[in-house]
């Protein structure tokens, strides 16, 4: 008598994304960092025209290529096109909510010093040459897309409807509103004013003397990788945009989401430099504790790259769509067939073998101090994760493919087997 036969495994449930949008924005990348780096043009400038290079290719490939201005999921009927007047009056006061958003966004940007401090301020600086770009581009884009909206009136009219003394307006939409435009104010001013670091030491880098170096490579590849991951996560921020179906379908309603996320970056990072989480004192990278053995320097700097560059292609997947604390979509290809969080995942590994805590210059006290710090501060990235997949679960498709990733990921069923539980 013969086996039964094992059912077949199930497809991976569809992404949101396709993978010609992110290889398209990739390209772009590469070539710009290429031309600069061959030209030497280092400045903040040539930092900024890497954001271009990086969001036209993905933009035309979005609307030529995968049409996504045609998905459902951007609530854009273009069969249906209301005349001007139908509409004027909702975008009249989708505009009022707009400018008080706006409003408020600036508010919050001169109230607190340290958005004029350190790198903030060169974001404060592209902020305000964008902000009368915004405010009237706002105009134009608010009269056409309302005229081909299923719906129009969404979070930024029931504001407006609101501060005007409509009727109609919901308190959950306005929330919902004003969650989303609190993460890209957090977010798009410290991704806007760390752009330009690091580009001078990647466009700078001479690979005939960093390739005699193998610490010097690596260290020239990982900023390379970091430049790569800012620039998408910084066009994703900023291309929040209905007709490329890179909208914010939802900002994550649930207060430890927010704390989790938001110790995690400046101004309010805990880990930074003599922050209440700062693992590195008494620590020393890894190239101290094997310096004088090139071969181990070479085989850990190739780790570390690779590592870094999955951080920096699991940023790429998401093509326009980049946003910490939203949902803009599920993500299944690419490195999230693998995982749901290779970003953390990947990030946290760097950070142990980069800094390798258990090593001190000081003490043991201090060496036991600081994999302990580390290790809160993973545990804070696995306490972010959880707060994701709790937001993303109330999306079917997000179900569906935590439950496919569940059974056949790479890395679940790889803690399976460590934990013993398959």
């Amino acid at each position: 008598m013969s086996e039964a036969a094992a059912p077949p495994r199930p497809a991976r449930p569809a992404s949101a994304v396709g993978h010609g949008v992110g290889l398209a924005g990739l390209a772009g990348s590469l070539a710009w960092l290429g031309f600069a780096w061959h030209r030497h043009l280092d400045g903040p400038y040539a930092a900024l025209t890497h954001l271009v290079a990086v969001a036209v290719p993905m933009i035309l490939w979005s609307l030529l290529v995968d049409r996504v201005h045609r998905n459902p999921s951007t609530g854009i009927d273009w069969a249906n096109v209301r005349k001007p007047r139908e509409t004027l009056d909702i975008s009249l006061t989708k505009l009022a909510g707009f400018w008080a958003t706006f409003a408020g966004i600036a508010l919050v940007y001169m109230t607190f010093r340290f958005y004029w401090q350190g790198s903030f301020a060169f974001a404060m600086w592209c902020l305000g040459w964008l902000a009368p770009v915004l405010f009237l581009g706002s105009i134009p884009y608010v009269l056409w897309l309302d005229r081909r909206l299923v719906e129009p009136r969404d979070g930024a009219w029931m504001l407006g409807a609101w501060l005007t003394g409509q009727k109609g307006f919901a308190w959950p939409a306005i929330h919902a509103h004003l969650r989303a435009w609190g993460v890209k104010t957090f977010f798009l001013a410290f991704m806007l004013g760390v752009v330009p670091g690091g580009f001078a030491a990647f466009v700078d880098g001479d690979l005939p003397t960093l390739m005699r170096d193998p610490v010097a490579l690596a260290n020239w590849l990982i900023t390379l990788m970091f430049l790569i991951d800012v620039a998408f996560a910084t066009v994703g921020y900023m291309l929040t945009m209905r007709p490329l179906d890179a909208h914010i379908r939802s900002a994550n309603p649930y207060a430890a989401a927010w704390m989790a996320a938001l110790i995690c970056y400046p101004p309010t990072i805990l880990m930074t430099d003599g922050g209440p989480l700062d693992y590195r004192p008494g620590t020393a990278p890894w190239s101290h504790w094997f310096a004088g053995h090139p071969v181990v320097l070479a085989a850990i700097g190739a780790v570390l790259v690779a590592l870094t560059a999955i951080y920096a292609w699991a940023t790429v997947a998401f093509g326009l769509r980049f946003s910490n604390l939203t949902h803009r979509g599920i993500l299944t290809h690419g490195p999230y067939a693998v995982s749901r969080h290779p970003a953390y995942l990947s990030k946290n590994i760097f950070w142990w073998i980069a800094t390798v805590p258990v090593l001190s210059t000081g003490s043991w006290g201090d060496a036991m101090r600081s994999t302990l710090l580390l290790g809160v501060v993973s545990g804070i990235y696995y306490w972010r994760a959880k707060t994701e997949e709790r937001h993303l679960s109330a999306d079917p498709a997000y179900r569906d493919y935590d439950d496919w990733m569940a059974r056949y990921g790479l890395v679940p069923r790889f803690f399976r087997w460590v934990s013993g539980r398959g």
